[in-house]
């Protein structure tokens, strides 16, 4: 046989397909990222974080927290961040909720910390740990994953340095967290190893205009390098 020869007619070229039909969870995540490319004209924003310091100070709480926390703080001082374009109008959401993608094996699952900007860095950790447990025994319920008006998905855990994310529907914006990765810089004429991590936000152009997305990640990145305030 020659290396032109073509794949048996019954496979195709591709081989052998297998078809598997979606759960209801997966159609629902599809139709919704669907949705979202094709009406919300997006862009993104991007700003690196020095968080040596926070990964020094953290204890228990864990970076993903943190950027809860701070985002939450964010989102109260820029309320159009904190909204939505709908129906020709701007929403401003009363509330701050933040959700926080956790992959739910079958699907991606979206469990909200109500209230973040109120929360202290460690409650929002503990809480993310009780609610990660439940996606994962299946046991999180339709409430816990509802209300979100602002949303963060990290891929750090996985050694992604950056990415952008899909904005969820009925929202404005919401922020990528890529892995802390070591990085040279001067501190007093001296070269030094800091450990710095890319935040990259997706925003909505109709209701979140760029230098409000770049004021936004701004105050993020004061507040996760300014960890004694942000810790306490």
């Amino acid at each position: 046989m020659s290396a032109e020869t073509s794949a048996p007619a019954a496979t195709g070229a591709k081989g052998a397909v297998e078809t598997v039909e979606p759960t209801r969870a997966q159609r629902t995540v599809a139709r919704r990222m669907a949705e979202s490319k094709a009406t919300i004209p997006d862009f993104q924003a991007a700003v690196d974080v020095d968080v040596t310091d926070l990964l020094d100070a953290r204890g228990d709480v864990t970076v993903t927290a943190a950027v809860v926390h701070a985002a939450g703080i964010a989102l109260r001082e820029h309320g159009s961040v904190n909204g939505a374009y709908a129906d020709g109008k701007y929403q401003h959401y009363e509330r701050v909720n933040v959700g926080v993608v956790v992959g739910g094996g079958e699907a991606l699952v979206i469990p909200t910390i109500f209230d973040a900007d109120n929360k202290s860095a460690a409650a929002i950790s503990e809480q993310l740990a009780a609610l990660v447990a439940e996606v994962r025994d299946g046991t999180i319920t339709a409430a816990a994953l509802s209300g979100a008006t602002f949303t963060i998905s990290s891929l750090g855990m996985h050694g992604v340095r950056a990415f952008t994310a899909i904005i969820q529907p009925g929202q404005a914006a919401t922020l990528a967290v890529g892995a802390a990765t070591e990085q040279v810089a001067l501190r007093d004429g001296a070269a030094v190893a800091r450990q710095v991590l890319t935040l990259t936000l997706s925003a909505d152009q109709r209701i979140v205009s760029g230098t409000g997305a770049a004021s936004f990640l701004v105050r993020v990145r004061a507040l996760l390098e300014d960890c004694a305030t942000l810790l306490t």
